[in-house]
């Protein structure tokens, strides 16, 4: 037998000291799987074993009194084991099925909703906006909280026609995720300039590098050494600010929210897919983020209502057609959701109705 192999700083460490016993024992011999009620997964082994998973949410930026709190209803109501998924939702996993029900009671009355599991949506995916990022254009976590309790709903019933995942993300550089809707940060204007701290701050060489559109350049102001922008050029992108701080991108009136649709992973039914630009300028306005909750909503309402079974968000948009999917969302069509960037005509020569 070969020996385990070791985990490495950078690599993924090992799971089965952590696992729980009937998933260790079980591991690659699953006969079959359901789901007996939202949040609630029960897997059967080929040699008999059972172990149902209880699936609750979190609010992502937990404190150690929640995580302890967590940990000792995992203690008294499982069998001590707990995962975390990659939307941040805990799992519960148990080998007797009487002890369901008692850990879903204790963990709503705590306040954590059991759901995320089928047809539903689950828990946003999101960066850590202010809590440690150094270049947030808005509170990622934030927003998350606002939207999800608004859709608390629909990630403790599977009433969707698919799985619905969201992410939000505080710059559309480091973090921009795809998803079946994606919030994004967008800056609308070039940066400020604090030219008395450039010289003395940042490696003037490698903000020039660091521009994809090569809008940056080497300047002297006022006789000091420092950094010009081409505004013609620039994207708003914000990548200059990372490594120059003085060129500062955030701004409370022109730092807004965009939303994407139709960003899918997977390979079911059809290719994955990069998410398409659906609404832009949306006010960047904690700590509710009203304006971005009511189109999220109108495009989730209209998808529950016309989607067909199994269908993702971007494979309904596409069999329906784009001018259809904003004519059913109410969202407003404009010049910025034309796809004219220079792969696009790879796509445009993708329809029987374009050629050139």
């Amino acid at each position: 037998m070969n020996a385990p192999r070791m985990p490495i700083e950078s690599g993924v460490p090992d799971p089965f000291p952590y696992m729980h016993p009937t998933l260790k024992a079980n591991y690659g011999q699953w006969a079959w799987h359901d789901r007996p009620r939202p949040g609630v997964l029960h897997h059967v082994a080929k040699g008999g074993d059972q172990v149902w998973t209880v699936r609750a949410g979190t609010q992502r930026q937990m404190d150690v009194h929640t995580i302890r709190k967590l940990m000792d209803i995992a203690d008294e109501f499982a069998d001590g084991y707990v995962r975390f998924t990659i939307r941040s939702n805990i799992e519960y996993m148990v080998s007797d099925e009487s002890r369901v029900n008692p850990l879903i009671e204790k963990l709503e009355s705590e306040g954590f909703p059991i759901g995320g599991t089928g047809n539903s949506i689950s828990m946003i995916s999101h960066t850590q906006g202010f809590l440690h990022c150094d270049i947030p254009g808005t509170d990622a976590s934030g927003a998350v909280k606002a939207l999800m309790d608004e859709l608390h709903h629909d990630f403790t019933h599977e009433e969707m026609p698919n799985r619905v995942r969201m992410t939000t993300s505080c710059c559309q550089i480091n973090c921009g995720g795809q998803g079946d809707i994606a919030i994004n940060i967008q800056h609308t204007k070039p940066p400020k300039i604090n030219h008395d701290l450039v010289a003395n701050v940042c490696e003037r060489p490698s903000v020039v590098a660091r521009c994809p559109v090569a809008a940056i350049r080497p300047a002297m102001v006022n006789g000091k050494p420092s950094l010009e922008v081409d505004e013609k050029k620039c994207v708003a992108c914000g990548a200059c600010f990372p490594p120059c701080p003085p060129m500062q991108i955030n701004d409370p009136e022109h730092s807004k929210l965009a939303i994407w649709v139709g960003g899918k992973n997977s390979n079911a039914r059809s290719k994955p897919t990069f998410h398409k630009l659906v609404a832009a300028g949306l006010p960047n306005n904690p700590p509710r983020w009203p304006e971005v909750a009511e189109v999220v909503k109108n495009i989730l309402k209209a998808y529950k209502e016309d989607a067909k079974d199994y269908e993702r968000m971007g494979e309904w948009a596409e069999r329906i057609g784009w001018p259809r999917f904003f004519e059913k969302t109410g969202l407003p069509f404009t010049k910025y959701h034309i796809d004219n960037w220079r792969g696009g005509r790879v796509n445009l020569n993708a329809s029987a109705h374009i050629r050139f």
